[in-house]
């Protein structure tokens, strides 16, 4: 049932992946249910870079010195993390957000689709049992300078993929969704 599915869908993090590969097939099908995402006037924004092997690499690097360059509180756990982070991950996709250039619709509709795309790929990861952490550090507003943007795309971040061992934790919520709804 798709409750369960998406009740048992939980952030999984590069730290927690393990050296099993995702395959081309695997990314495709992740992909191919982003595609299927509600979109308003069937603008379809989403717009996705797929880092793969050897481009992990040249990701980590970029993300880790355009952090160094570019921030007021440099840390060495943070340029760490941006280095290998992505070498940990068996894929990682930049999310991007195509507008519309007629500017037809109102921005947030575009990010809005653009992150049911994500959800689409982030359920269908976690069917695959494959790990998946929606990351957007400050330094996605640099990534023009790394891979070719058309006019008017923007990256909303990335989603890191990954297969892990074990068990996922429980998911908890705060409240019930009957202290979140009014009935009029």
């Amino acid at each position: 049932m798709i409750l369960e599915l998406i009740k048992s869908r939980r952030s999984v993090f590069p730290a927690q992946y393990n050296d099993q590969k995702i395959t081309k097939e695997e990314i495709l099908n992740i992909l191919e249910a982003a595609n299927w995402a509600p979109t308003h006037k069937r603008t379809e924004p989403w717009r996705f870079k797929v880092f793969h092997g050897e481009a992990q690499i040249e990701l980590g690097k970029f993300l880790a010195e355009t952090y160094k360059e570019t921030t007021e509180n440099y840390s060495e756990f943070t340029f760490n993390k941006l280095t290998n982070n992505p070498v940990k991950a068996g894929c990682v996709l930049a999310i991007c957000m195509q507008r519309d250039t007629n500017g037809i619709l109102p921005e947030w509709e575009e990010v809005a689709a653009t992150a049911m795309a994500v959800q689409n790929m982030w359920l269908t990861a976690h069917e695959l049992k494959i790990g998946a952490y929606w990351s957007s550090p400050g330094i996605i507003k640099f990534m023009n300078k790394m891979i070719q943007m058309e006019e008017g795309e923007q990256c909303l971040g990335f989603l890191y993929l990954g297969k892990y061992d074990g068990a996922l934790p429980e998911g908890t919520r705060k409240s019930t969704i009957e202290e979140k709804t009014t009935w009029i």
